[in-house]
């Protein structure tokens, strides 16, 4: 079996994975990250989204061997050590944006993904098309694009702060 290294949530890992192995696997089973979900195992719900080197991708479609020397980030890696919340988590609390939480994981990895791809701004309109992708049975998404559209200022103010 090949042996694969990448770092996750920033921390260097490596295992051991059949050619065949999805990248959900690898993560849930291996690596012990449950917060990515299956929910759907057609790429079709949205629950197993991760950033993979900074963009969102379906874990459930994904081999584990093509993430060899990538850099992963699942629900788990977004709050800082201290436990300070990620600004879209923060935003995903205030505006009631989860209900059971099942596919709150991969809206939240896709919503950030969406925000730090578009930096002079997004519709509701657009929030709402990039977000088909993603379902959720229990919000109806108001609240999830009102999240969205509240964590944009935050990360986008973020990164200004950074880069000064």
């Amino acid at each position: 079996m090949p042996r694969i290294t990448l770092t996750v949530n920033g921390q260097p890992s490596s295992a051991e994975v059949e050619g065949r192995t999805l990248l959900v696997e690898l993560l849930r089973d291996k690596l012990g990250l449950t917060g990515t979900h299956v929910g759907c195992d057609t790429s079709q719900c949205g629950c197993c989204v991760v950033q993979l080197d900074g963009k969102s991708i379906k874990s459930c479609t994904f081999l584990a061997v093509q993430a060899d020397g990538a850099t992963i980030t699942t629900i788990e890696g977004l709050s800082a050590p201290d436990g300070t919340l990620h600004p879209m988590q923060e935003m995903f609390r205030k505006h009631h944006a989860l209900q059971c939480g099942f596919c709150t994981p991969g809206m939240m990895m896709s919503a950030i993904n969406l925000v730090e791809t578009h930096p002079d701004g997004l519709t509701t309109k657009q929030i709402r098309h990039a977000m088909e992708g993603n379902l959720c049975r229990c919000t109806g998404y108001h609240n999830i694009v009102r999240a969205v559209e509240a964590a944009w200022p935050l990360m986008h103010a973020d990164a200004a702060r950074a880069a000064k």
